[in-house]
């Protein structure tokens, strides 16, 4: 008789809506309809290196569907840098001694844009690993969507609803800022279901004259308020422009130091950049003339009990990662596409981002709308 399979499964990154239903969607159909063993590690990968581990069984998963959050836990701990006893260390080669020592046929990661690669890592070092893409900003590559993304949306469109009362009723300018550092879906996305009048996304740097000019028009014809929706990695066209100059400074560094300088002048515009919706905030107000409040939704929107949408889309991920653990695929990411799945090769996820094209449907939507986009 052939040995049950053993799976190793893990969340790693920031947590998000969805999370559980994934873990239940390997869970239960690895269990139920394979007769595979499920072994959960807490808090990352750090529970791998440190052998803090828990078996899934059915009563395990029972009733996770609904609960936010992870019943694993979560880290942003890297294999390949990890902080251990003070000091950043590559755990690398103790997480393939304690797969081989737990007897693990696969490892199952779920999580962001760094998680992909640290799961390409490890396939580099020889472990059966796959992926499901997590992230409530939509931007982990070659996926339709992401699980958390869609109870994020919910969750900021209805604080701009909440919003657009309380901007009319005293008359003020409201900046909602929503997560996304790097990409503007959640931002673009809530801005348009929730009817803001200014969206601003890190990719198309905005001048602030332009979306005072806007609310001034606005004022102008009768409308004496405005919902500002801000990601919080939209910049100004100089900030951004000094962002893109630094990136490329470090990417075209041919030593060490070279590259380290270039790091150490992005953090200073990373210092530089936080506060910038409060800081926008004042520049509106002194340009318009009209009272600006600000409103930071924040870890909000990873929080709560995940919608139909993503318990939906993080069982079906979870359901077909079991099914190509079956199947012995391995090295890539269950991709959404369409209603069905798709698994795509780690290399062509890892270090990638979806960022929102410029010419993207919600961006040409929200342009006929009369929506200011800040450009």
């Amino acid at each position: 008789m052939e040995q049950a399979k053993r799976i190793g499964i893990l969340t790693a990154g920031g947590d998000s809506p969805g999370l559980n239903a994934a873990i239940r969607g390997v869970g239960k159909t690895a269990l139920g309809f394979y007769g595979m063993e499920i072994v959960g590690f807490r808090d990352g990968f750090r529970g791998l290196v440190e052998n803090r581990r828990l078996r899934l069984d059915k009563s395990m998963l029972s009733g996770i569907l609904t609960v936010g959050g992870t019943i694993l836990g979560t880290s942003r701990d890297k294999p390949h840098r990890m902080k251990i006893d003070g000091h950043a260390r590559d755990m690398t080669s103790v997480i393939v001694k304690n797969y081989a020592k737990f007897g693990l046929d696969a490892l199952v990661c779920l999580g962001g844009g760094g998680t992909q690669k640290s799961g390409l890592r490890l396939a580099e070092a020889g472990l059966n690993i796959i992926t499901l893409p997590k992230t409530i900003d939509n931007d982990v590559a070659m996926t339709d969507s992401s699980f958390g993304f869609a109870t994020a949306l919910d969750i900021a469109t209805d604080a701009i609803d909440r919003l657009h009362s309380t901007a009319h009723s005293h008359h003020r300018i409201i900046v909602a800022e929503i997560m996304g550092h790097r990409a503007g879906w959640l931002a673009l996305g809530a801005g348009i279901a929730g009817g803001a009048d200014v969206i601003l996304i890190p990719e198309i740097p905005y001048h602030v004259e332009k979306i005072a000019e806007a609310i001034r028009r606005r004022s102008q014809h009768g409308t004496n308020f405005s919902i500002v929706a801000v990601a919080e990695g939209a910049k100004g066209v100089d900030d951004a422009r000094a962002f893109a100059a630094a990136e490329s400074r470090k990417d075209k560094a041919r030593s060490q130091h070279e590259r380290n300088e270039a790091k150490l002048e992005l953090a200073a515009l990373e210092a530089k950049h936080a506060g910038n919706t409060l800081r926008l905030a004042g520049q509106l107000e002194e340009l318009t003339h009209l009272e600006s409040r600000v409103t930071i939704l924040g870890y909000v929107q990873r929080g709560g009990t995940p919608s139909a949408a993503d318990r939906l889309l993080a069982t079906r991920l979870g359901s077909a990662c079991a099914d190509l653990i079956h199947e012995g695929v391995f090295g890539v990411m269950v991709a959404a596409r369409g209603d069905g799945t798709e698994p795509v090769p780690l290399e062509k996820v890892a270090g990638k981002r979806k960022t929102v094209p410029p010419n993207h449907p919600w961006v040409e939507t929200a342009r006929r709308l009369g929506t200011c986009l800040g450009d």
